[in-house]
């Protein structure tokens, strides 16, 4: 009995959806006719401005669809270089980074003189570093040093090179914050590396790592706590001298301890999504 009811249940169910799948498919296909109709007839300009409206409201798909079509009708118009720009931008605010840097690099390729290929580089940037904030981190306290951070390097390297190509361009201060952020991240996943090779007391991987940090990521809030790894590794390799060394930079620099460099107070959500282990 109860398989009869199961079988009469589905069936209703698929009564009901074959319809509206229909209803839908006729739905999109009209639309796409309308849209067809409707652009009959249209100037670069009617493109444009409808596709710059559809991006004030936050329809991204409407704009980017828009901003090709313009580009595939007047290809050497007026608009076609601000068209590019434009769609890259729409790419990346509906989250579709590959477009995104694609269109960009694209732009960067057919237009290197433009006054605007500034932006292109910017936006390159600003990708990957977006890239660097996943899901959970938009409503959980997690640490983002602790994943792969090649994003983040990438990122780097994109605001690098706009600061060299076009050092006064008007993007340039915001690329400096951000790639004090990324440099700051970068040097804190060394710190949890080496802190894992002293779990596993590998203390000699865990010296190189804490030495990797102190060379290269000079002014970090990660140097203090490689000179306490560098300490600890070094006394338990039975390097008394190199131990002391260590332990009398970070005396003389830190004589009030380390800056912050972990949560040193979590609230009790991050207390829960610390035991969780989600971030090791």
């Amino acid at each position: 009995m109860r398989f009869i009811l199961a079988k009469l249940l589905l069936l209703c169910v698929f009564t009901f959806l074959l319809p509206a799948c229909e209803t839908l498919k006729s739905l999109g296909s009209s639309e796409n006719a309308d849209d067809s109709e409707n652009y009959s007839g249209w100037d670069a300009k009617k493109f444009h401005d409808k596709a710059r409206a559809a991006m004030k409201t936050g329809n991204y798909n409407q704009a980017i669809k828009l901003y090709e079509a313009l580009e595939a009708r007047y290809p050497f118009g007026q608009y076609a270089a601000q068209t590019q720009l434009d769609v890259a931008y729409a790419y990346f605010k509906n989250d579709n980074p590959e477009a995104a840097i694609a269109a960009a690099d694209r732009f960067i390729k057919l237009h290197p003189r433009n006054p605007h290929v500034d932006y292109a580089y910017y936006l390159k940037g600003l990708v990957n570093y977006n890239r660097t904030i996943g899901f959970l981190d938009r409503f959980l306290p997690t640490d983002r040093s602790q994943r792969d951070l090649s994003d983040a390097m990438t990122a780097y390297e994109n605001f690098a090179e706009l600061i060299r190509r076009f050092p006064n361009s008007q993007y340039v201060s915001d690329a400096k914050q951000r790639m004090v952020a990324l440099r700051n991240n970068i040097a804190r996943q060394e710190i949890h590396i080496a802190r894992f090779y002293m779990r596993r007391r590998a203390y000699i991987a865990a010296a190189d790592r804490a030495n990797y940090v102190i060379e290269n990521y000079q002014r970090t809030p990660a140097v203090p706590y490689a000179l306490l790894i560098l300490q600890k590794a070094y006394d338990k390799l039975r390097l008394a001298d190199l131990a002391a060394d260590a332990k009398r930079v970070y005396e003389q620099n830190y004589p009030d301890g380390p800056p912050p460099l972990d949560q040193q107070n979590p609230t009790p959500i991050e207390r829960i999504w610390n035991i969780t282990g989600l971030d090791e």
